[in-house]
């Protein structure tokens, strides 16, 4: 049974969620606070943590912080800021992904699969298929149906296979350029954007609606797999949960 922590200080969505949840057989604990938040999960360590940033005693961004400490477990930000300045921040303080509210059960399930999915030890998959192409990570190949091989420069390679190794997750901008170029070039986003570009005009079947690799505006960028069924548009059509996004993302 999963053990999922979920943290928001609103009753209605801790209700809602704590129902929702258990009736699909996860094991579900809740806090209304971030000491609270923090002292749960160390109490019960979760295997997976939603998390609202706008607590009322500390910033969700200082509750991602103290969990990371000791944990791996996946997060999910559940929030109604609409800033992606806020989003950015959660990401690279080490939240897995971003949902804002107000949000589908059926999105937010398929965003806690995916990330369960992630976080489960298993063998690595050498192979990743991207339509007819298949990207060979051990031998560092992209190979077509005719068996011809697609060329890659170095730089691309990298940023594909960061990417692939991390499917359905959403890699800030910030992540991206410090796993691929290094630490000296964390406000390069040109150097991303160019190779973006480029990856997909070479592996995409139409560059201008990428199948695969999706771009999360403001925040970063996703390999998303074609079978999961975990994207952005893949939301279910059940009643939203949580208050509109302020439009000037304060607060909540």
């Amino acid at each position: 049974m999963t053990r999922v922590l979920v943290v928001d200080d609103e009753p209605q969505i801790l209700r809602a969620l704590r129902i929702n949840l258990r009736v699909r057989g996860y094991e579900v604990h809740t806090a209304a606070t971030g000491v609270q938040a923090l002292e749960v999960a160390g109490r019960h360590p979760p295997d997976l943590v939603i998390l609202d940033l706008g607590l009322p005693d500390l910033d969700g961004v200082e509750v991602i912080a103290g969990l990371r400490g000791w944990t791996t477990a996946p997060i999910i930000v559940l929030s109604g800021r609409a800033d992606s300045a806020d989003k950015v921040e959660a990401l690279d303080a080490g939240a897995d992904d971003y949902v804002t509210k107000p949000f589908g059960m059926d999105e937010l399930l398929a965003r806690m699969r995916a990330a369960v999915r992630r976080a489960t030890p298993e063998q690595d998959a050498p192979q990743v298929r991207l339509g007819d192409l298949v990207v060979d990570l051990a031998a560092k190949r992209v190979i077509r149906p005719d068996g011809a091989g697609v060329r890659l420069t170095p730089t691309e390679w990298h940023l594909l296979e960061v990417l692939l190794r991390h499917p359905g997750k959403l890699l800030s901008q910030r992540q991206l350029l410090a796993e691929v170029w290094g630490p000296g070039y964390a406000e390069a986003t040109g150097n991303l954007r160019l190779y973006m570009t480029q990856l997909r005009r070479k592996l995409e079947p139409d560059p201008a609606r990428p199948r695969w690799l999706r771009t999360e505006p403001g925040m970063g960028y996703r390999y998303q797999p074609e079978a999961g069924g975990d994207g952005p548009g893949d939301a279910g059509q059940e009643t939203a949960l949580g208050k509109p996004a302020h439009p000037e993302g304060a607060s909540r």
